[in-house]
């Protein structure tokens, strides 16, 4: 693979990076703000809280693989 398409490569992992932090950004604050409406229970809106960390962990282990795939390829 070329240099311009390791670029692309990247610049697509980059923005799929971006679309999970930023859906899961959403979707914590839409399930506070659904919990708070619906008056969930504290243990229902702490599995929603773990579901929003391990939306945002899932993106780091996926930044940490770009990484990774960016050293290796300097050289």
């Amino acid at each position: 693979m070329g240099a311009e398409g390791q670029k692309t490569d990247f610049a697509r992992k980059g923005r799929m990076v971006a679309l999970v932090i930023a859906g899961t950004g959403v979707f914590w604050i839409l399930a506070i703000l659904i919990g708070d409406w619906l008056d969930l229970s504290q243990r229902t809106r702490a599995l929603f809280d773990l579901v929003a960390l391990a939306g945002f962990l899932f993106a780091l282990v996926m930044i940490f693989n770009i990484w990774r795939a960016r050293q290796a390829s300097k050289g």
